[in-house]
């Protein structure tokens, strides 16, 4: 039936998201989930929200998510975007401020959805390598007189490796490109990093993506969120409303704000997927393997004597789900959710069986 397809769909690669397969008593540490349950606030308010009012369209402005968001950075509600999950608000994002003559510019080792968005919207971009120690190198995101970028796109902590980067070195790739956006993509920060939205009020270049999918636990619920100067906002406000009005149930308008509201809660969870990727990290280099410095709620680890591909399948056969990337210069890496206490004993318990050890 591909006879059908526009010509844009035969040349399309799509982004592989992570498995998600129905396995008894699986233990599932591959796409990066919170290992604890969202808020009981946000529970308590979804169920509310089931009721004879979900016959009734949701507010297609979200505003009072915005405007809660806007009131926990200290930032104005039109500084607020809100979408159906990260995903969909990178998309607006690449669509809206990214496609420009110029080539965009991200790491070689990255978020892997974003070459699929430049294939999608027909954006050229260059990729920067990151350097030997797997961390972006500001200095490779300056411009000079030969080549400036149509525009920045980078993960902070970054993806797949959970390194992160100094608000430093990210406010001096902001500050050295004031002809383009910089999309700083913050998935990860709230489990170690320092989050560039603090730099949003002094740079209108400046676009900071967020998301309720991990440090939240509301990866089923499906909202993400940009914030930026007002300008950028409004391009993202009309590429949506040219897509969809509607990106937001009530459902997930009333779990995010409720979310937004329980700050202890939220605070209290990140610590504890913290502690848990320390104790991780320290047991997994007891067994050998060398594991990136991380910022996130995952792990980025290699054995020096087992290939990453033979280890993923192998913890698959324990019914231990991890992430391989077969892909250069990262071939040899597990990139491992941290998941519960007991989760993570079965994690190295399956490991040391495997290793011998």
């Amino acid at each position: 039936m591909s006879r059908y397809w526009s010509p844009i769909v035969k040349g399309l690669t799509p982004y592989a998201p992570g498995e998600q397969p129905r396995i008894a008593n699986l233990i599932k540490l591959n796409t990066n989930e919170h290992p604890f349950g969202p808020s009981p606030r946000a529970l308590e308010a979804i169920r509310e929200e089931t009721s004879e009012s979900l016959r009734l369209y949701p507010d297609p402005t979200a505003d009072a998510l915005r405007r809660s968001l806007a009131a926990r950075f200290g930032l104005s509600h039109d500084q607020v975007f809100v979408g159906n999950g990260s995903d969909e608000v990178l998309a607006h994002v690449f669509m809206g401020l990214l496609r420009h003559e110029a080539p965009i510019w991200f790491p070689d080792i990255t978020y892997s959805f974003y070459p699929v968005y430049c294939g999608l919207y027909d954006i050229a971009y260059e990729t920067r390598p990151l350097n030997d120690a797997f961390a972006i190198d500001p200095r490779d995101y300056l411009p000079d007189d030969d080549s400036r970028a149509g525009g920045i796109i980078f993960a902070n902590p970054n993806a797949p490796t959970g390194i992160f980067m100094p608000l430093a070195d990210v406010e001096r790739i902001v500050a050295a490109n004031p002809h383009c956006v910089v999309v700083v993509d913050e998935a990860y920060v709230d489990f170690g990093g320092e989050s560039a939205v603090t730099l949003a009020d002094r740079y209108p270049n400046l676009l900071v993506v967020h998301t309720f999918s991990k440090s939240r636990s509301l990866a089923g619920l499906r909202v993400g969120y940009a914030i930026g100067h007002p300008e950028l906002i409004e391009a993202l406000h009309r590429v949506k409303d040219s897509f969809n009005s509607y990106p937001l149930d009530r459902l997930a308008l009333a779990g995010a704000m409720a979310s937004v509201e329980d700050e202890a809660f939220f605070r209290d969870s990140c610590e504890r997927v913290v502690a848990i990727r320390e104790a991780m990290t320290q047991d997994l280099k007891a067994l050998g393997f060398e594991v990136l410095p991380s910022g996130a709620n995952f792990v980025f680890a290699r054995h020096p004597d087992h290939e990453g591909a033979a280890l993923a399948q192998a913890l698959r056969e324990r019914a231990i789900l991890v992430r391989h990337f077969a892909k250069p210069r990262i071939h040899p890496f597990l990139r491992i959710t941290v998941g519960t206490e007991e989760q993570c004993r079965a994690l190295i318990d399956a490991l040391r069986a495997i290793l011998g050890r």
